[in-house]
């Protein structure tokens, strides 16, 4: 029987299918041995299924693929920065905003702890990414602060949460769905060698079509994958000051007669302008370091 399914989870060369919220025990034939393709979290995938086991037959179409870690086919980045302990990383925020457009995933951008608002940051900084078109959304895992319209961002989507180590991913995660723990042990018990063995990202389907992402170290992804000259496009809001630069290579950072420069500090923000700098100079020496 040929079935279509979702790989939520992969263990030890076992990959976990889903179909219709039943799991069958994968592995992946031979043919992709001599692939560029290798079958990956996220991936569609038709199976040649019976009882609960199977063979992987073919890996279908992906809308995306992140190299590290690996995963396919996210629609949603939920890009997670809090207020305090740690403070807010912008640049950090900004590196991700610029690797979600380049792999065509929508960003979510998160701003978690606003229970310690106290000098009331959250409004300066929604102000300067909601000016761009992004969604925002201010969040308290500890005090419950709009979990529910996280959830309402959260459906029918395949998402990651993002975000550096304190930001409270887990509590956000944790306080929406208590689920996910049973989930991870309803897979985990599939390996007798235990959870611990566990190599790769996981997908928990909360509900019918929803899906979240487990992802260890999906906070250091690199974003080196992006040629450095290319870096403007994927920082939406310079793309239509471009056609006013003079120099058709205009660099956006030395030249004087820039259009982009000359709506720093006017129509985009001085934050996400020096943040551009700093990436862009982050790119081109790892680029030119290659050499």
């Amino acid at each position: 029987m040929k079935i279509k399914g979702k790989i939520i989870n992969i263990v030890s060369n076992i990959f976990y299918v889903e179909v219709d919220q039943k799991i069958y025990e994968c592995t992946s034939r031979g043919i992709f041995k001599q692939s560029d393709i290798k079958p990956v979290v996220g991936d569609n995938v038709i199976i040649e299924a019976e009882e609960n086991t199977g063979n992987i037959l073919e890996v279908l179409d992906r809308i995306n693929y992140i190299k590290r870690p690996k995963i396919a086919n996210l629609t949603q980045l939920i890009l997670v920065v809090s207020i305090k302990n740690p403070k807010p990383d912008l640049l950090m925020l900004d590196k991700q905003l610029a690797f979600a457009e380049f792999l065509n995933i929508k960003p979510i951008i998160l701003i978690n702890k606003i229970d310690l608002d106290n000098e009331k940051q959250a409004k300066d900084i929604e102000k300067i990414y909601t000016s761009i078109g992004y969604k925002v959304i201010i969040t308290s895992a500890k005090e419950e602060i709009n979990i529910a319209d996280l959830k309402n961002i959260l459906n029918n989507n395949i998402s990651a949460f993002s975000g550096n180590s304190g930001v409270g991913k887990s509590s956000l995660i944790n306080s929406i769905f208590n689920k996910a723990k049973a989930l991870e042990g309803d897979i985990s018990n599939k390996n007798k060698k235990g959870k611990n063995t566990t190599t790769t990202i996981k997908l928990f389907e909360i509900e019918k079509n929803t899906y979240i992402a487990d992802t260890p170290g999906f906070s250091n992804f690199e974003i080196y994958e992006i040629p450095y000259k290319e870096l403007y496009k994927f920082f939406i809001e310079f793309n239509q000051y471009v056609g006013n630069c003079e120099y058709v290579d205009c660099t956006h950072i030395k030249e004087n007669k820039c259009g982009v420069k000359e709506m720093v500090g006017k129509e985009i923000s001085i934050s996400r302008y020096e943040n551009f700098k700093k990436i862009y100079e982050e790119l081109k020496d790892k680029e030119d370091y290659k050499w």
